[in-house]
């Protein structure tokens, strides 16, 4: 069933006007308590890590209260993420902690200050989303190996010791340590560890009151008063006056190992705290209605904000600066509205660092120690371990934590790169050809990407295949290049001159096109064509793999059934025709005959003027009646069809020749369908919205037949806001009867490429004349402020950015459209049900491929629509 609705809205009110979700604008003082609030809890998170990373690197203690500080004020102020906290972070810690031994601190404070410059001139560059290109395998390994390294060394302080120079140093000294460990300094390890660990899962009302308190500081706070009243005797935290606090130095040491330092440290913060940025707004996303978030990240500011952040605690030396996840999650959680809140964060921090230093010297190093091992343990992440898995990326993954620990962080991302370029070059070239023989028929399945490489071992196995025999080629990939295709050709005319016939077939046995024995010159051509779908669709299901699948019998197409061999030998056997049928209907081969079917131009794909042109010598003419609205059959004398070369008809002729060819070639072989589904009546599993564009073909792009989907189209599958139809509510009237009525399981908003609906929103303006059709775009203008709105995450398609400015607002405007949707009511508690799913695509009319919506956004804030067809 269809809905098709008119673009006849009357001119909405200023009232029911859609508007474009979005932050509104709050008066500062009235965000003040939510940030001041929020400031205190993170202060407290922050201040015992900050001595806990200034330990694990060697640094003085006051140089993680300085990075605090001006991480807060400074990286708060200018930053582009304004709910993100920056200070020292576990991820620098190794790199710091190696450069403090290999050219002492104030020379590692002048490092930082350099990095600090390098940030503002990548920031300059406006080069901040380019650092998100680095593998996620790649980034998550480092992190992990950073995390085993900061765990091996804080394990020596637990038990009592200290750390050596290395990770390798630090296991092998392990075993020394285990054998004489110190109990104090254990105890209050342990102490410290269980209350970091058990603390969000007190039980009762008393617990949820206790678990305000964060986890760290309850755990450091435990494990001191645990120590001074039992009055033992170990290290603690001594922070010597700010007079004798050590300043940068001019840099000392040689010129490409200070190069180095400075390209580590840079890159290390600026990865780090790119991706906490993202992560803060996804999280921001999650947590809040599009109306109380701030303005999503701007990745170049942020850079900038880092930069300075980092020349100023160099300066005042301070540790490394960069974004802090963990931070930035209480942050958000807490109810932070502004980058008020981080700045008040750092104001507490120098309030703490001068006011509570005999508070702060009563901390033991051991409970310090424990947080920041239990940081490190955090650092290699499960959920990271599985989604790496997951892609087939645990090898990158594995690799990049050994070198990390091995030999550092710097030689660890470049082992890590060099992995992953090698495993994507094997990937390409890996490509295993088998041959099968069942019941006569022979079957070539090539997996993987046919290149030049793999044209030997291609060549092999098909010159095993006999002459005259019937051939299945299964092209299981999504990229064939030259040298395979004309292989792959030259063998397919061979075997074609010597009488044998062949089907090509994508992944899963679905028939891209067919070929047989036929006589004449009419072979190589048809079979040439086959061999140059297969080869434009990467040798994979893509667009004319559906058709022919389509084509194949599905029920709901427009054509005869069409699919296997052209003509020549008797029908394959079962498991080798690869085209079956639904509902009884289509065979399993091209019809022989001179109907529709049997004609290579009559595929529903083509043209519908280019339909049947070869029936004028053989079918009878069709002409239209009076007025045009009647269509009858023209017999000649001798009761022949005297449809002889007639010239292509147009409008009403082309319609009844078109109807007449589905009564004969096609009603036949859904007729049954059909009446069952007059019978039971329609049970649609999914609303299908999309544009009124005659190039979009709903059941061949989908596959699908009658009572399949319950379709509705417009110009510009527009979805207005409830209330903003004024007396048109053929959108909403079609929403509620699907998901009311006839239960759905999902709905799907579909765009497409070249859009003209978008392109006029494009190149509209207020002074334009009021028409049905501009008044019927304004339910777009929402996304049209979308795509040009920060507070967004915009769209684009996996691997490339948007051709143009009309691409960008097709896939925008899907986006879009999924948020009306959810403005629906009827939408709104089926989503709250659980019960109903939303899905976005967009089809490329020139490419013939369809992209899905992923959930989420990628590393780039985006929306991406992915590809699909070639892996399912």
């Amino acid at each position: 069933m269809t809905a098709t609705t008119p673009a006849t809205t009357p001119e909405p009110t200023p009232a029911s006007s859609p508007t474009p979700a979005g932050p509104q604008k709050r008066s500062p003082l009235k965000d003040l308590p939510a940030d001041l609030s929020a400031s205190a809890a993170v202060f407290l998170i922050a201040l015992p890590l900050s001595l806990g990373i200034a330990l694990a690197t060697g640094a003085p203690l006051q140089a993680g209260l300085v990075a605090a500080a001006v991480g807060g004020i400074v990286a708060g102020r200018f930053g582009g993420a304004p709910l993100q906290v920056s200070g020292p972070a576990a991820g620098l810690t190794v790199v710091t902690a190696e450069l403090i031994q290999r050219y002492g601190w104030r020379t590692t404070c002048a490092i930082t200050v350099l990095a600090g410059v390098c940030q503002l001139g990548l920031a300059l560059l406006r080069t901040a989303r380019s650092a998100l290109m680095v593998s996620p395998a790649i980034v998550h390994g480092m992190l992990a190996g950073i995390g085993v390294t900061i765990a091996l060394a804080q394990l020596h302080i637990v038990l009592g010791g200290s750390p050596q120079s290395s990770a390798v140093a630090n296991v092998l000294g392990l075993p020394a340590q285990l054998a004489d460990p110190h109990p104090a300094a254990l105890g209050v390890s342990a102490l410290t560890l269980c209350v970091l660990l058990g603390w969000g899962r007190l039980p009762g009302r008393a617990g949820r009151a206790l678990r305000k308190v964060p986890a760290a500081l309850a755990a450091v706070a435990t494990a001191t008063a645990f120590a001074a009243l039992a009055g033992l005797t170990l290290p603690r935290v001594d922070l010597p006056s700010w007079r004798s606090h050590a300043l940068p130095e001019l840099p000392e040491g040689p010129v490409l190992g200070l190069i180095a330092a400075v390209l580590t440290i840079t890159l290390v913060g600026s990865v780090e705290s790119l991706l906490s940025s993202v992560a803060t707004d996804k999280l921001i996303a999650a947590e809040r209605g599009a109306e109380n978030r701030p303005p999503r990240a701007d990745l170049d500011r942020e850079l900038r904000g880092q930069g300075a952040a980092n020349i100023v605690s160099g300066m005042l030396g301070g540790l490394p600066i960069t974004g802090v996840a963990v931070r930035s999650v209480a942050n958000v959680k807490s109810g932070a509205v502004s980058r008020k809140s981080a700045m008040f964060h750092g104001l507490w921090v120098v309030l703490a660092a001068g006011l509570l230093v005999p508070v702060l010297d009563l901390i033991p190093l051991a409970a310090l120690a424990a947080l920041v091992m239990a940081v490190g343990v955090q650092m290699v992440s499960i959920t990271h371990l599985r989604t790496v898995t997951r892609h087939g990326e645990v090898l990158v993954y594995a690799t990049t934590i050994v070198a990390v620990v091995l030999g550092g962080v710097l030689e660890g991302v470049a082992v890590g790169i060099a992995v992953a370029v090698a495993l994507a070059l094997r990937r390409l070239t890996r490509t295993r050809i088998t041959l099968t023989e069942l019941d006569g028929v022979h079957e070539v399945c090539a997996r993987g990407q046919l290149t030049f490489l793999a044209v030997p071992r291609l060549s092999r196995v098909l010159s095993q295949v006999p002459h005259g025999g019937h051939v299945v080629v299964e092209l299981d990939g999504s990229f064939m290049d030259h040298a395979a295709y004309e292989a792959l050709q030259d063998w397919q005319n061979s075997h074609l001159a010597h009488g044998g016939s062949l089907e090509l077939t994508g992944r899963g046995g679905r028939a891209l096109a067919g070929t047989g024995p036929a006589a004449g010159a009419e072979a190589g051509p048809e079979a040439d064509a086959d061999l140059d779908r297969a080869t434009a669709v990467g040798a994979g299901p893509g667009a004319d793999a559906d058709a022919d699948a389509h084509a194949a019998g599905d029920l709901g197409t427009d054509s005869g059934p069409v699919s296997g061999p052209v003509s020549g030998p008797a029908p394959s056997p079962a498991g080798h025709g690869r085209t079956g049928s639904k509902g009884g209907a289509g065979g399993g081969h091209h019809r022989t005959d001179s109907g529709r079917g049997a004609h290579p131009c009559c595929r529903p794909w083509t043209p519908w003027q280019n339909h049947c042109d070869h029936r004028a010598a053989h079918a009878p003419a069709v002409a239209p009646g009076p007025s045009g609205t009647v269509a009858r059959t023209i017999p000649s004398a001798s009761g022949a069809p005297a449809a002889e070369t007639a010239p292509r008809r147009r409008g009403a002729g082309q319609l009844a020749s078109g109807i007449s060819a589905f009564q004969r070639d096609t009603a036949p072989h859904v007729r049954d369908e059909l009446a069952r589904l007059a019978r039971e009546g329609q049970r649609p599993s999914q609303l299908f919205l999309t544009c009124a564009d005659s190039r979009l073909v709903t059941s061949m792009i989908t596959a699908s037949g009658p009572g399949d989907l319950f379709t509705v189209r417009n110009v510009g599958n527009l979805v207005p806001l409830p209330g903003a139809e004024a007396t048109d509510d053929s959108v909403a009237a079609a929403i509620e009867y699907a998901v009311d009525v006839l239960k759905v399981a999902s709905i799907t908003v579909c765009g497409h490429s070249g859009c003209g609906a978008m392109q006029a929103l494009l190149n509209s303006h207020p002074e334009a004349p009021v028409t049905p059709l501009t008044r019927w775009l304004r339910h777009g203008l929402p996304s049209l402020k979308r795509m040009g709105s920060r507070h967004h995450a915009w769209a684009r398609i996996a691997g490339r950015l948007p051709a143009d400015a009309v691409e960008q607002l097709c896939l925008t405007n899907v986006v879009q459209q999924l948020e009306h949707l959810r403005a629906h009511e009827s939408v709104a508690r089926r989503l709250a049900e659980g019960t109903l799913e939303l899905h976005g695509m967009y089809f490329h009319v020139g490419e013939a491929q369809a992209y899905l919506l992923s959930e989420g956004e990628d590393f780039f804030d985006c929306r991406v629509f992915d590809s699909v067809g070639q892996s399912v």
